[in-house]
């Protein structure tokens, strides 16, 4: 018997009910489906409106065991840990700004205007939200690249104040990498908390936190329910939960890439989830003993075998037709297609947070280089949400511009409506423009 552990293996069809919906089912936390969860979260961020720092500082001791004296990290701290952080990985960061940057700003909308009638013009305008807060996680790891996917397309969009919040370390602080990336994206401000209290003072605000306009980035499930019980307060990009992937690949896909994907994405969190689809049983077969082979010599090989058991799956379609729909309906975060005909079979995907195109094309880049945002929707949200964009940092309004000609055009057939639904001001309103 193999020590790896998998939620599901074999074919696609033999899925008992449990197990499929299991795989397809899966975010809870993100959608108010764990009671216990949304409940604890609840009182974490009632007790930061109402007690403010007091209530960050008490949850810092007790969820990260550091005591703080200050919220703020001051930014020359910044600037020493840039001064600090080793050349070659200050170059890849810059890199991955300078990328990101280009592709963001080349998503900034353009004013529309349309006359739909003579005299009457209709044009939409974006603007920046003055003040948005930017979550980079913690914890298992230091996530630089996740403070410059918030902080690079805010400030991308003219945002006039980013402010970021990331779990303080042993030493009261975010990791140096952290610091020096909220300097090398241009981040205004820097506060070392994290979970659903950094959440919720970025939201409500405190004596220390200013409140935002929106709340964005990646984190666990703390933090994904968070941002889903503010999402009517401000706006938020995404219930964005742990990571994921999905492969699909056919029997041209080298196993060891493969496995390599889905590892990737395993270490990150234990309630990752990484599951091959094929429509070649000799494939997986391989990829199995790929996987059986490096987990054990992985570094975070903890952390692997706890998400393949709960979230991972190596799975047998009997074509990639049959393949594609279950990705379809699973809506991955990642999904990776390492077929013969990838760029054809790209055109198939409806759902998906992004898509990787080609076995040349690992998840990896995107996470850091590619210029692409990987603060992406999890959990099967793909199907309702798309990832941070630049977008997400604007908000739009209309402009509707009517000449006396235009005036007298609209008065009649307008007085009809309004009198149609019961609202004669409205129609007198209307009525008068007529002799404009």
């Amino acid at each position: 018997m193999s020590a790896l552990e998998l939620r599901a293996e074999g074919r696609l069809r033999e899925l008992d009910d449990a197990t499929r919906r299991a795989l397809l089912d899966r975010g809870a936390g993100g959608d108010g489906a764990d009671g216990d969860l949304a409940t604890a979260v609840r009182r974490l961020m009632d007790a930061v409106r109402t007690r403010g720092d007091a209530a960050l500082r008490e949850m810092t001791e007790r969820f990260d065991g550091v005591r703080l004296d200050a919220l703020e990290v001051p930014r020359e701290a910044w600037e020493e840990a840039l001064r600090r952080l080793d050349g070659g990985v200050r170059a890849a960061l810059e890199r991955a700004a300078a990328n990101l940057r280009a592709f963001h700003q080349a998503q900034l909308p353009a004013r529309v205007s349309v006359e739909v009638e003579p005299g009457v013009t209709v044009s939409r305008v974006s603007v920046p939200l003055e003040r948005v807060g930017v979550y980079a996680p913690g914890g298992r790891a230091a996530y630089p690249s996740s403070v410059l996917m918030g902080v690079v397309p805010a400030r991308a969009a003219g945002v006039e104040e980013v402010v970021l919040c990331s779990p303080p370390g042993p030493d009261g602080r975010p990791p140096d990498a952290v610091l020096a990336a909220c300097a090398l994206g241009g981040a205004h401000r820097l506060f070392a908390l994290g979970g659903a209290g950094a959440v919720a003072a970025l939201a409500y605000g405190t004596e220390s936190v200013p409140a935002v306009d929106a709340v964005v980035g990646p984190g666990n499930r703390w933090v994904t329910e968070a941002k889903r019980q503010i999402a009517g307060r401000v706006r938020i990009d995404a219930p964005a939960g742990p990571s994921e992937v999905l492969v699909v690949a056919d029997d041209s896909a080298d196993p060891a890439w493969v496995a390599l994907e889905l590892l990737a994405q395993a270490e990150h969190d234990p309630d990752a989830c990484a599951l091959l689809l094929t429509d070649a049983p000799a494939l997986a077969k391989a990829v199995r003993d790929e996987l059986e082979a490096r987990v054990p010599r992985a570094p975070r090989a903890d952390i692997i075998r706890a998400a393949l058991r709960e979230g991972g799956a190596l799975l047998v379609a009997e074509t990639l037709d049959e393949a594609f729909a279950f990705a379809g309906a699973y809506a991955p975060e990642h999904l990776s297609i390492m077929t013969r005909s990838a760029n054809i079979d790209a055109g198939r995907v409806r759902t998906a947070g992004t898509v990787f195109v080609g076995a040349a094309a690992s998840v990896a880049f995107g996470d850091y280089l590619t210029g692409a945002n990987h603060v992406l929707p999890t959990g099967g949200r793909g199907r309702s949400f798309s990832g941070l964009s630049v977008e997400h940092f604007l908000r739009s309004y209309t402009v509707q511009t009517v000449s006396p000609e235009g005036a007298a055009a609209l008065a009649d057939d307008t007085a009809l409506l309004a009198t149609a639904e019961g609202l004669p001001a409205h129609a007198e309103a209307a009525g008068a423009r007529r002799r404009a």
